[in-house]
């Protein structure tokens, strides 16, 4: 789950039919923290994390710092290792991404990758660093573009139905894209919070590796105003990883 797996975690929104309407009340606050054990196959992997520790300041804009971390743990770290930390800062007032930061390392891969975005003008500043050489390119965005994780905290905040498709425009990893959320249907699961139904959603993901993840990705978000993901099912090069809620701080859902 880059988290990535949630993080996947996963993307998302523009040009959308006006029936589906933001909700007034945020889902999310700043402390919120989920965490996820990630297995591959049958074999538990590593954990997973996606929060909202703090508001920051990017050119003097508040925004929300949403962070993700993937770790795997000892015994399969042996195999692979991943030590993954992606932060988006998300604008409190606008909720567009102000600055995205990837730090990958995942077996012997290694990322470091930043992006400025400057909403005003639909311009960016992406910086990758390789092989110690700096790489820097200046290019147009998409209007009121997202990064990974900040699409799927504005998806959150929209109300859909079961076969509702979503597109948001997205810019990361130096290249500009509509991703697509299709709703497919919904579930009761059981959950931290009790059973609860719940909305299965796919994205259509462009190059967001997840602990290796290819293919489709299945995520099943509470059906309610919150949409607080439970589960996640990924595809691998080999088998599949599965990355199951576990343990959630400051949620606005009732019944924890």
């Amino acid at each position: 789950m880059n988290v990535k797996l949630i993080s996947v975690i996963v993307l998302l929104l523009l040009f959308m039919p006006v029936h589906w309407i933001f909700a007034q009340e945020l889902p999310f606050q700043v402390g919120e923290k989920l965490s996820f054990q990630v297995d591959y196959e049958f074999v538990n992997a590593g954990i997973a994390t996606l929060e909202i520790p703090k508001i920051d300041t990017v050119f003097r804009h508040p925004c929300y710092n949403i962070r993700s971390i993937a770790k795997t743990n000892g015994l399969f770290s042996m195999f692979f290792k991943v030590r993954d930390q992606i932060d988006s800062y998300w604008d409190t007032e606008l909720f567009v991404t102000r600055k995205y930061v990837k730090k990958l390392l995942e077996g012997s891969y290694k990322q470091f990758r930043i992006h400025y975005y400057f909403p005003e003008d639909t311009t960016t500043t992406y910086i990758k660093y390789k092989k110690s050489k700096r790489i820097e390119k200046k290019f147009k965005t998409l209007p009121s573009t997202q990064d990974v994780l900040s699409a799927f905290y504005k998806v959150r905040m929209m109300n859909f139905e079961v076969g509702d498709s979503m597109f948001i425009n997205v810019t990361a990893d130096g290249r500009n894209y509509r991703a697509k959320i299709n709703v497919e249907k919904k579930e009761v699961l059981d959950t931290i919070f009790g059973k609860k139904e719940c909305f299965l959603i796919v994205p259509v993901l462009k190059g967001e590796a997840i602990f290796k993840q290819k293919g489709k990705i299945e995520i099943w978000v509470t059906a309610d105003k919150y949409k607080i993901p439970v589960m996640l099912k990924s595809k691998a090069i080999i088998g599949y990883f599965k990355a199951k809620l576990i343990d959630a701080e400051k949620v606005k859902i009732k019944n924890i």
